[in-house]
């Protein structure tokens, strides 16, 4: 008996165990305590150092997967042109395409670093002005485009863009790159104008030096058809199987510095090094040697000696931009 009694206490008690809790069990602490054990345990939280970064942060770009936004590909591994500028201020332009615009009379691409400006000038005839009547018309445009860079908006031309239009049109009259007298056809009838629009495809600094170049590569590129006014008709005739390239006097180059204080001067500044930079002055030169401007908005002073050490540097990277372009246009093929 003593040993049959304890085999039905342990059926028993084996029965109890298995058999479903009842509901003055459920909400006691042992219910509790066993339905934490039958579900699956919390994940841990990681220490900050270990948690991955946060999704919406995290960026793909080529080259390179930034975790927290940054493209280290970029703008650390820039490297200079040339031999870094800041000791011999040689030139430093990467790419020129000419004839990149096939509907415009003439066009150039430039490629500075990282800024990307193409230039496309556009001939038409019209009737030169009163005071004026035996001279031509050049009508320079620089656009800065939201596509270029984030901190441009769509819409009207900026304070920049129109600072840049008034730069080139003060470097084409004050430089006699062109003779307006060689745009006339007919005096107080016909002359040419020329519309100069350059656009910036990819900004990164420096605008004023690569929108000198592919306006300089671009009309060095134009075409012109030969024009003869009818005596009779009074009326234009234009040959266009006849095309005449266009006089380019003088080839004016523009070299801009980044100032720190008055102590430091960068060549070929990126927006980076304008943005920190207490000033910024950019000279233009020809290839007499002859000083054609000097453009300085605001900041911090310059001396004399270092304004000569920017003008003997940029006379410098005029003749290196000067032997690039005539490199080009050697190399291009007669059609």
């Amino acid at each position: 008996m003593p040993a049959a009694l304890t085999m039905s206490r342990r059926r028993a008690a084996r029965a109890a165990s298995t058999a479903p809790s009842s509901g003055r069990d459920k909400g006691s602490g042992i219910a509790i305590a066993q339905g934490r054990r039958g579900a699956a345990a919390p994940a841990m939280r990681k220490p900050p150092f270990l948690r991955p970064a946060v999704p919406g942060r995290q960026l793909r770009l080529p080259g390179r997967v930034c975790a927290q936004g940054r493209n280290y590909g970029h703008r650390e591994q820039r490297q200079r042109h040339g031999d870094g500028f800041q000791n011999s201020g040689t030139a430093g332009i990467l790419q020129k395409i000419f004839g990149s615009i096939t509907t415009a009379d003439g066009s150039a691409l430039v490629k500075l670093g990282n800024t990307t400006v193409i230039c496309g000038v556009k001939a038409e005839l019209a009737a030169p002005a009163v005071d004026s009547a035996n001279k031509g018309y050049i009508v320079p445009n620089v656009e800065l485009p939201s596509l270029c860079s984030t901190r441009f908006r769509s819409g009207p031309p900026g304070e920049e863009a129109q600072a840049a239009s008034q730069f080139i049109a003060d470097v084409i009259e004050n430089s006699q790159m062109i003779a307006k007298e060689d745009l006339c056809i007919a005096g107080g009838k016909l002359a040419w104008v020329l519309y100069c629009d350059i656009i910036c495809l990819d900004y990164d600094g420096n605008i004023l030096d690569a929108s000198t170049f592919a306006l300089l590569a671009a009309l060095k590129n134009v075409q012109l058809p030969s024009v003869t006014v009818n005596e009779e008709t009074g009326l234009s005739e234009v040959n266009l199987k006849q095309k005449n390239p266009l006089v380019i006097r003088k080839h004016p180059v523009a070299t801009s510095f980044a100032i720190f204080d008055d102590t430091l001067l960068i060549v070929d500044p990126t927006a980076e090094e304008e943005d920190l930079a207490t000033g910024t002055v950019t000279v233009v030169t020809d290839e007499d040697d002859r000083l054609c401007s000097v453009h300085k908005p605001g900041g911090s002073p310059l001396t004399g000696a270092k304004l000569q050490d920017c003008i003997s540097r940029a006379i410098t990277r005029h003749r290196e931009v000067k032997k690039l372009i005539d490199k080009v246009i050697k190399s291009i093929k007669p059609k």
